[in-house]
């Protein structure tokens, strides 16, 4: 018996190297893909959750802002003798800090008087005579405010136009 060895298959291996090339760049692309769709899941979810927290603040201060208007009246009518009492002196130390607070997380109080009208911030209640070129706000009936683009409260105002 002579001693036969089997032949080996031949393999092409450059082949295979192109195959295992071919295959670890597809799996690296899919990688990639994954990695690109989790993060944009991310930046959606946190958007999301930017937009339900500016939700929450502007309904907390839509059902706030019939108070500041309360006491912004209450100052308004207070008699001119009690202006520098003790009381009124208060009263305008809670306005004053509901404002700062306002400020604090991002609303703002919408410009009126002398400001020209815009609809998309102000709400006209009547109309009064003027020169006809520009309507311009000549008096705020009740404030409007807004966080960010978002109007919360759209201003009551008198318009001269």
């Amino acid at each position: 018996m002579t001693d036969k060895k089997k032949p080996e298959p031949k393999q092409d291996y450059k082949k295979i190297a192109e195959q295992l090339a071919a295959e670890n760049a597809q799996l690296t692309d899919a990688l990639q893909r994954e990695r690109a769709d989790a993060m944009n899941l991310r930046r959606r979810h946190e958007e999301q959750i930017a937009g339900l927290r500016t939700v929450v603040k502007a309904n907390v201060v839509r059902d706030l802002l019939p108070i500041i208007d309360n006491f912004e009246r209450a100052l308004k009518h207070a008699p001119a003798e009690s202006a520098d009492s003790d009381y009124v002196k208060g009263i305008e130390a809670i306005v004053k800090q509901f404002g700062k607070t306002l400020t604090d997380i991002g609303v703002e109080r919408i410009k009126t008087v002398g400001e020209p009208f815009d609809p998309h911030y102000h709400e006209a209640v009547s109309m009064e005579e003027g020169d006809g070129t520009e309507e311009i706000v000549s008096e705020e009936l009740q404030a409007g405010y807004k966080l960010g683009d978002e109007v919360i409260r759209h201003a009551m105002v008198r318009v001269k136009g």
